[in-house]
């Protein structure tokens, strides 16, 4: 059953009174699920106001009751995750197993941002005078404006709900027109918490217009964007030519680095189911292989295997590994990163080619024997391709994977301390994880470097971008 498709403003559901509209699509069967309205200015401008109101309500709710109603949030999401989980596989396609885990992980986001709220303390500073108290006080930043991807449609929004909502902050957030679902399943568990009117609001639209109405509003404190690398450097220069603070997550095009010490098939099964989860749509997907010569041909064959054996069909089925694309636009986009990369020579050791002619499906792909000139090698593919790249040497291997502007997520193997405290410093990015995989836990923090963008979501961090510090010295 998939849901009603009502944008959520002052605490109400209602029907947005924009011109414009657009149908839901199934990626796995190329039918309309629904037909989602988009927002007026006028709607805008509602969803505006109430969020101005919502704030000065929230900010004097006390950390202790805004953490109690964020509680009851993330217990409905628990008891509502399997309907939640299929309406998220209906309009994004990912497999239903994976849909319902990264429900659940929203409410292990939210509980985390519960507690987390609770914990946000100021410091005293010692003074140099006799009866004077220097105090460093946290408050909310003010209204937010959160722009949220299709790829995760329930982590993604979470994460700038909680976050805002733990920090006293109101929130206007868009989520994608083509995933509208899931994040309003979400948002209903947080209004039926009890969130008062105006702090939490949900609209939807065209994403350039909604973004140039909100950002440079007075009355929008605090940006918070995860997407692509191009709409985000224009958002932030907008964000910035306002004076407006922002948090951007953006692409990345992770290098994994498999060093000759360790059991190779072992890594090649856990970083291949890594690399197909979400048929490769996800930031901080494993892409650039670097794979020592000693190691590479038996890693590359149980690598094959792996991606010959995934089972790709409707995220429905309970027999399918690996669902279809999000769109028909990323389709065309990872055949032509495929065909480009064969005719300057690579060579296709799995898949590389779109699966039948309903949904978007397209099989998942290695390829060997890539040159430095084939565009895969210098533009994020988010999708299901995994490149296989070999080295002999560690110094010259570090600074191809540092050679890219992207340095979201990067990943090493081996069983030497040594090499692994080499690589940790060495690598240019937001997160490294050594030898398992460590990344997106509530607790730890999210963001990335260089133009994979600033700030962070999850951790401490991720809380303290919705606040401002301010200083008060008193005398008597």
């Amino acid at each position: 059953m998939y849901e009603t498709l009502n944008h959520y403003i002052d605490g109400k559901w209602v029907e947005p009174t924009g011109a414009k509209s657009q149908d839901v699509m199934n990626p796995a069967k190329d039918t309309a699920l629904g037909k989602l309205g988009h927002a007026s200015k006028g709607d805008l401008d509602k969803a505006i106001a109430a969020a101005e109101k919502g704030f000065q309500v929230w900010r004097k709710t006390s950390a202790y009751d805004r953490s109690k109603i964020l509680r009851k949030a993330a217990d409905l999401v628990r008891e509502r995750a399997d309907a939640i989980a299929n309406v998220l596989t209906l309009e994004q396609g990912k497999v239903l197993a994976e849909a319902k885990a990264e429900v659940l992980s929203g409410a292990d986001v939210i509980d985390w941002f519960a507690e987390e709220g609770k914990r946000a303390y100021g410091r005293i500073i010692p003074a140099r005078a006799d009866g004077v108290r220097n105090m460093v006080i946290l408050e909310p930043v003010g209204v937010v404006a959160g722009f949220a991807p299709w790829n995760f449609p329930v982590t993604q929004a979470v994460r700038k709900i909680a976050a805002s909502l733990a920090a006293g902050c109101s929130i206007i957030l868009k989520c994608p027109e083509e995933t509208p679902g899931s994040p309003i399943g979400l948002v209903r568990c947080f209004h039926d918490a009890g969130v008062p009117a105006g702090v939490l609001n949900l609209v939807y639209g065209v994403p350039a217009e909604i973004s140039e109405y909100l950002i440079p509003h007075p009355s929008i404190r605090k940006i918070s964007f995860t997407g692509s690398v191009p709409v985000g450097k224009h958002l932030n220069a907008l964000a910035a030519s306002h004076m407006k603070r922002a948090t951007m997550e953006l692409g990345g095009h992770a290098p994994v680095l498999v060093f000759d010490d360790v059991d190779s098939e072992h890594v090649a099964k856990m970083m291949g189911a890594m690399k197909y989860r979400n048929a490769g749509q996800v930031c901080i997907s494993p892409t650039r292989f670097f794979v020592h010569d000693k190691v590479y041909d038996s890693f590359v064959s149980k690598f094959t295997d792996i991606a010959k054996g995934t089972r790709v069909g409707d995220g429905l089925d309970p027999t399918s590994r690996m669902g279809p694309l999000a769109n028909p636009r990323r389709v065309d986009a990872i055949q032509a990163f495929v065909t480009d990369a064969q005719e300057k020579g690579a060579k296709v050791q799995a898949g590389g080619k779109r699966i039948g002619n309903q949904g978007n499906f397209f099989e998942p792909t290695v390829l060997t024997d890539v040159p430095k000139s084939a565009r895969i090698m210098t533009e994020e593919p988010f999708g299901p391709v995994a490149v296989m790249l070999r080295f002999n040497d560690t110094d010259e291997m570090l600074g191809r994977a540092n050679s890219l502007p992207f340095g979201l997520a990067s990943y090493a193997f081996t069983k030497n301390s040594k090499t692994a405290a080499k690589v940790a410093d060495a690598l240019e990015s937001g997160m490294v994880t050594i030898n398992h995989f460590g990344l997106a836990l509530p607790e730890t923090p999210f963001g990335g470097v260089k133009d994979s963008g600033f700030g962070h979501e999850g951790g401490a961090e991720g809380l303290t971008v919705y606040m401002q510090s301010k200083f008060v010295s008193q005398l008597g």
